[in-house]
């Protein structure tokens, strides 16, 4: 038996006892045999990931290879089927000649190298790599999941013909093209992986030799899979076709939406946006869950005091309330957490919104039509003569919304909006810049919230990392506590999909406008000294927030440097 030679060359090697073996052998029979012998040892913390591989690195004469830094070429990962590959968990990296270099995690599997060889009639040479890193790499290459695998399997790609783009496009064949079965149902099987993975956003993405489809996951993007170039038409007339946009017209951009039933009765809406470019159509569709809507302020990941201040600001019976940040940073979902503690039967509640994300019982949400004239600052004036309590603006763009939005805050309305800066002190110089008087922004603005999103460390496999102390200064602990510091990041596991993150955390930087920093606006302050003002009273800055989960072991040193800049 494998993993018993194994043992046993680790009890030699005075790496492990003879009753850790016995007791991690006995934890293998009660899994089935599903679990492996080093995966066993590396979870009961008898061994890491790295004493393993560099054991097996001398044990055994072999190269260790960290497969993070490879890319494989995909004719090398054909030649190894994926049922083979996650038999014996091991992954082929390279080619040459008679030769195949294969990635193992335990090289005293040898019948699984005779079987590899046999199978292929390639010369096996072997390379050590962690379990783990094996895993994420299969993942990787081969997990289209068996649905998408299926279809592709099932696809006849000669029955379908590129059109070129200089000739007369004949709709009803590319029509017929779309309700072709396996087209059919390969778009069905991406949208139900995209909800199985609990993706943000698909991307259908077509270039000169390359058509691919990428999961947008807690915020970073993946690869699932690459079609053959020549569905590419079919595939994105078929999502045309279900958001009931125009297949006949590919060179202006176009928005729809996709409604689908899931089992349960539940709903999922796809917004689907279409995007010409140089080699075809990018479509991109944003999944919006309105199940997964987290609407409770108190679990969004404000700091306790960052929390108090933004809901007292946001009762107040008039004045404007800003969150700010890029494109999906979960400003909607803040705004909708607002909207939904104030929203009572004594409250007359109006939003304007493009597009409109989810629908709430009790609140009057009015879709953007630009083409027809139904823009913010118009639908802004159209409230005002609806006897409104609180207004919802989707974004301030323009100098004309901004001046109704302020008027409207300053003449007893609450309203809340968004607007695209770095942090909260730069909002208040983009509303300068728009033309908006500072004595106006000063009188009017109630309080800037500025956040980004980051993603949680998994809960499932947690584990403590050791970051240095000077790292820790560096980034903007004080001295004084950098050493009490327990970070943490995810170790990876099948909960998380072997990436170490699953789910996602707000860091949040809540600006209350203080006389202190109301003078500096009527004193023609620039950014940086309301920055400066702001941090002496207080307030934290979004580095700050990140350090905080980062102490409190939900995200980890990672993605507090990716997602915040220093505040030096």
């Amino acid at each position: 038996m494998q993993s018993n030679r194994l043992g046993e060359i680790l009890v030699k090697n005075n790496l492990i006892n003879r009753d850790q073996l016995a007791m991690a052998l006995e934890e293998q029979k009660l899994s089935g045999g599903q679990l492996r012998l080093g995966s066993i040892l590396i979870n009961m913390k008898l061994l890491t990931e790295e004493q393993l591989t560099s054991f097996l690195s001398k044990q055994y004469g072999v190269p260790s290879v960290n497969l993070a830094d490879y890319e494989i070429d995909p004719s090398v990962i054909k030649i190894i089927p994926p049922e083979v590959v996650q038999k014996y968990q091991l992954l082929p990296v390279n080619r040459a000649g008679a030769t195949l270099v294969i990635a193992v995690s335990d090289p005293s599997n040898l019948f699984a190298i005779e079987d590899i060889k046999f199978m292929t009639g390639y010369n096996i040479e072997m390379v050590v790599a962690s379990e783990r890193d094996i895993k994420v790499s299969i993942d990787k290459y081969y997990d289209q999941s068996a649905s998408l695998a299926d279809v592709m399997s099932d696809m006849d790609v000669e029955d379908f013909e590129i059109v070129d783009d200089n000739e007369q496009i004949d709709v009803g064949s590319l029509e017929r093209a779309t309700e072709d079965a396996p087209v059919v149902k390969m778009v069905n099987a991406i949208l139900q992986d995209a909800i199985r993975k609990k993706a943000s956003d698909i991307h259908v993405e077509p270039y000169e030799k390359l058509f691919r489809v990428r999961f947008r996951i807690d915020g970073v993007l993946y690869e699932v899979m690459k079609p053959p170039l020549k569905l590419k038409n079919a595939i994105t007339s078929r999502i045309k076709i279900m958001a009931e946009l125009d297949i006949a017209e590919r060179r202006l951009p176009q928005d729809g939406r996709i409604k689908i039933k899931l089992g349960g009765g539940k709903d999922m809406d796809f917004r689907v946006s279409c995007l010409p470019t140089l080699f075809g159509e990018k479509i991109v569709l944003r999944l919006l869950d309105k199940g997964n809507l987290q609407t409770d302020l108190t679990k969004l990941g404000y700091e306790p005091e960052a929390l108090a201040h933004f809901m007292h600001e946001i009762h107040k019976p008039f004045g404007m309330v800003l969150v700010t940040g890029p494109t999906g940073s979960g400003k909607t979902v803040s705004l909708y957490s607002a909207i939904a503690e104030l929203n009572k039967v004594s409250e007359n509640i109006s939003t304007a919104e493009d597009p409109v994300e989810f629908n709430f019982a009790g609140i009057n949400q009015v879709q953007m039509h630009e083409d027809i004239g139904l823009n913010f600052s118009a639908a802004l004036r159209s409230f005002l003569r609806q006897d409104p309590d609180i207004i919802m603006i989707g974004e301030i763009r323009d100098f004309e919304t901004a001046e109704i939005a302020i008027k409207a805050a300053l003449t007893g309305h609450m309203v809340l909006s968004t607007l695209h800066t770095n942090d909260a002190p730069a909002t208040i110089n983009r509303l300068l810049n728009m033309g908006i008087e500072p004595f106006l922004v000063a009188s009017a603005v109630n309080l800037i919230t500025a956040q980004r999103l980051a993603r949680r460390v998994c809960g499932e496999c947690k584990q403590p990392e050791d970051i240095p102390v000077q790292a820790l200064i560096d980034a903007g602990v004080s001295p004084d506590e950098a050493s009490s510091y327990v970070c943490m990041r995810g170790k990876g596991c099948p909960a998380c999909n072997n990436t170490g993150y699953k789910g996602r955390v707000g860091f949040y930087q809540v600006m209350p406008m203080r006389e202190e920093i109301k003078e500096l606006i009527l004193n023609g302050a620039n950014t940086a000294e309301i920055k400066r003002e702001s941090m002496r009273i207080g307030i934290k800055t979004m580095r700050q927030s990140g350090l905080t989960k980062l102490k409190e072991g939900v995200t980890s040193f990672e993605e507090v440097l990716r997602i915040t800049v220093s505040d030096d």
